[in-house]
């Protein structure tokens, strides 16, 4: 995507909202980074005035640290990916906002951290954070796997890690299952000494408290914990089938981001991580990116 389709003078914003977080990174025309800021998640499937709030404390703090104000949002060009949006009802949602910025672009975070892995080229790439989800686009055509959400979906994921080590936690507790390092490791991680503790700090909670304990999981399995390695080897496997299916589009790149991204590679089958190509740029400037390319569009329009 060339860089020329800029306006000089125009100030961009980059948003990545996800499950666990909302940040977002303030562009000038030559799309250097002027400031950013990090706020709460921003996931519509999760309520869409948190996603708006996210939005926009992680805005105004990005635009402090460039020494501007809240009322400058009116001048900014915005490119948002956002999780959930792959949902038609909530894309609709978020584009129905009645935002303060000049202009708004939205699409999926998959898609922007796509681009922005690849800056801008052709590629396939991987998240795998709070929640786990594939993406590849190669010419005209694109495919996307994964992503349906905590519960439904995500395996491989910090939520879904942290899931199962809570599952076999309680199961030990009850004398159903072997012992494990991660009865011990959750207990203390979350505070509590029994059963009940655990399920009290858990159910009915949002996959961010479940993503938490993933380090404990990795930390477990590190220690020869055989539950934490099997939770571990069962995940990377999905990931690594997940990766082989994005490769029948034939990438030339593929870039895996996200919290778990370095500590997963362990995990995964040499043949995927043989294909692993480091990122070129952050989801934020993937969603910049997308949206210098849109506002064209539109202005040519």
């Amino acid at each position: 995507m060339a860089f020329d389709q800029t306006l000089e003078g125009q100030l961009y914003l980059g948003v990545d909202g996800g499950g666990s977080k909302c940040r977002a990174t303030l562009y000038n025309h030559k799309l250097e980074v002027l400031g950013t800021g990090v706020a709460g998640r921003a996931n519509p499937l999760f309520g869409l005035e948190q996603t708006f709030e996210s939005i926009m404390a992680s805005t105004e703090l990005a635009l402090g640290q460039a020494g501007l104000t809240l009322a400058d949002c009116k001048s900014l060009v915005v490119g948002m990916g956002l999780a959930g949006v792959n949902v038609p009802r909530l894309l609709a949602d978020v584009e129905a906002w009645q935002h303060p910025f000049k202009a708004m672009y939205v699409t999926s975070d998959l898609h922007t951290a796509c681009i922005g892995a690849h800056r801008g080229a052709d590629g396939a790439v991987i998240i795998t954070g709070t929640g786990s989800c594939g993406y590849v686009h190669v010419g005209d055509e694109s495919l996307c796997l994964g992503g349906h959400g905590f519960a439904l979906g995500d395996k491989g994921s910090g939520a879904w890690i942290g899931l199962k080590a809570a599952e076999h936690a309680l199961l030990h507790l009850d004398g159903f299952a072997e012992p494990t390092l991660l009865t011990e490791r959750l207990l203390k991680q979350l505070g509590v000494t029994d059963a009940l503790g655990i399920v009290e700090n858990l159910a009915g909670h949002s996959s961010s408290a479940y993503a938490k304990l993933a380090r404990e999981v990795l930390a477990a399995a590190d220690e020869g914990d055989k539950v934490a390695v099997a939770i571990l080897r069962e995940g990377g496997q999905y990931i690594s089938a997940m990766a082989r299916k994005l490769f029948t589009l034939n990438p030339s790149r593929f870039s895996m981001i996200g919290g778990l991204a370095e500590p997963l590679v362990k995990w995964l089958d040499a043949d995927v991580v043989a294909r692993l190509e480091p990122t070129l740029a952050a989801p934020e400037m993937g969603a910049v990116l997308f949206a210098i390319q849109q506002h064209a569009k539109q202005s040519a329009a």
